[in-house]
């Protein structure tokens, strides 16, 4: 199929240097509100790149659960492929693609694992069928039918039926500690606004204009 003449002109906003928040943290939290404004499907929905020590890349959507200024932090199983490569090599990039608001921003960091204490009071607020998921699956590993995830389901339920759903021990959160994040807004004719904060060695975001 010939996509050639499939597109959109972007003419909703333009970027200025002087529009920007002097940290990406303040940026980055005054977009994301705008965003929950607008009314977006998943505004917190996030598309993670990991690569294996030897470079070889991978990509999934996952949820953004909280953010300061520290980092942004998701969960995940520790078996995961996405866990297993982040073990190999920490450094990570991270998209949060607003199609409809015609912006997108991109981190770039590395990621540590988030304190114990965190992931309970985060597990704690998950609904108890989420909290069954979190036990149901080997993340990442074949299984011949679903049929076998659906009776392990039904055996935790029965297991948990009493108490409290206890958090798993290979289940936790993460944190990107960004070292660079752009800021793009789309422009007519394809002239997109881009703006790339840059961490420096004293602690203060280098800003500049890139070229679209």
């Amino acid at each position: 199929m010939d996509l050639s003449a499939f597109r959109e002109e972007y003419l909703k906003e333009t970027l200025h240097r002087r529009d920007l928040a002097e940290t990406p943290f303040e940026q980055f939290d005054r977009w994301f509100k705008q965003a929950l404004e607008s009314g977006i499907a998943e505004p917190n929905a996030m598309s993670l790149a990991t690569s294996t020590a030897a470079g070889v890349p991978s990509l999934r959507t996952v949820l953004l659960k909280y953010y300061d200024d520290k980092g942004y932090v998701f969960f995940t199983n520790y078996t995961s492929r996405k866990a297993r490569e982040m073990e190999e090599n920490p450094n990570v990039c991270m998209l949060l693609p607003w199609v409809t608001l015609e912006r997108q921003i991109i981190v770039h960091g590395r990621v540590e694992k988030i304190t114990r204490a965190e992931t309970l009071r985060y597990f704690l607020t998950r609904p108890r069928e989420s909290q069954l998921g979190a036990w149901v699956s080997h993340q990442s590993s074949v299984i011949s039918t679903r049929k076998l995830l659906m009776m392990k389901l039904q055996e935790l339920k029965r297991k948990f039926a009493d108490g409290e759903v206890p958090l798993p021990d290979f289940w936790g959160g993460y944190r990107i500690i960004p070292r660079a994040m752009e800021f793009w807004q789309g422009g007519p004719g394809r002239v997109h606004d881009r703006f790339l904060y840059t961490l420096q060695e004293d602690g203060s975001w280098l800003i500049e204009r890139l070229q679209p």
